[in-house]
């Protein structure tokens, strides 16, 4: 019965420290193509702050990995210390949830070699982004068409590319708002919601937080979006 009993205690102790020393539900791995001496930094944005959530040094082999605890997917940025800039080029970010993600990347082109892989969220993003960036570059063609009409006086001109900037904006809201509808599944949409359009007319909010699923309703970003909403909803009323 004693020796029983110590058997029973030493496996308890054996279970509890493989629980205590058991891995996140997020890894992470990946490889800075070139790095060969530095420190990277996994971060998320507590309040209004980015805050270092692990830390790994780079001496030799530009292979990293990570073990995470996520509740629920989020907006992580993967930044590169060069130790000798803070260029934007240095941040680049990613949509990470459960599971196993890759980060594949370059030392000369940080985030425009950035390859990620095993995050739907992230998928759906990207896909998101490269529409949109379509739409910043013909405002950023068109802000530049508006500056030379202005230097040049020429009222007209102004006005009329000024309402093509309108156009634009109108389309690149509509297009976010269908978007985070027909993604209404994955916490992408409030993310989009949240970041990209949140000053757009309130009935466009209220039914995207309407249409979110149970799930995604309760994630970080889908408490967000209803807590925002509520707010500006509060406000527009007084």
């Amino acid at each position: 019965m004693k020796y029983s009993s110590i058997t029973l205690f030493a496996l308890f102790l054996i279970v509890a420290c493989n629980k205590k020393e058991a891995p996140g539900n997020l890894h992470i791995t990946g490889n800075v193509k070139g790095l060969k001496k530095g420190t990277l930094y996994i971060q998320k944005i507590v309040d209004t702050s980015l805050v270092a959530i692990d830390t790994i040094a780079i001496d030799g082999n530009s292979n990293f990995e990570s073990d995470l605890d996520i509740k629920s997917p989020e907006m992580y940025y993967l930044f590169l210390d060069r130790g000798v800039t803070n260029s934007l080029d240095n941040n680049l970010r990613f949509f990470a949830e459960e599971g196993n993600i890759k980060i594949e990347t370059s030392l000369d082109y940080f985030n425009s070699d950035a390859k990620i892989t095993g995050s739907k969220n992230q998928e759906k993003y990207e896909e998101y982004r490269k529409i949109i960036s379509r739409f910043n570059d013909d405002n950023l063609s068109l802000m530049e068409l508006k500056f030379k009409a202005f230097k040049n006086g020429d009222t007209k001109a102004t006005d009329s590319i000024e309402a093509k900037q309108n156009a634009n904006l109108k389309r690149r809201y509509l297009y976010s708002t269908n978007f985070a509808l027909n993604n209404k599944d994955y916490e992408v949409a409030p993310y989009i919601a949240l970041t990209e359009i949140s000053d757009i007319n309130l009935k466009y909010l209220d039914t995207i937080q309407k249409m979110m699923t149970p799930k995604v309703a309760q994630s970080l970003y889908g408490k967000k979006l209803t807590a925002f909403y509520k707010e500006r909803k509060k406000l527009e009323v007084k």
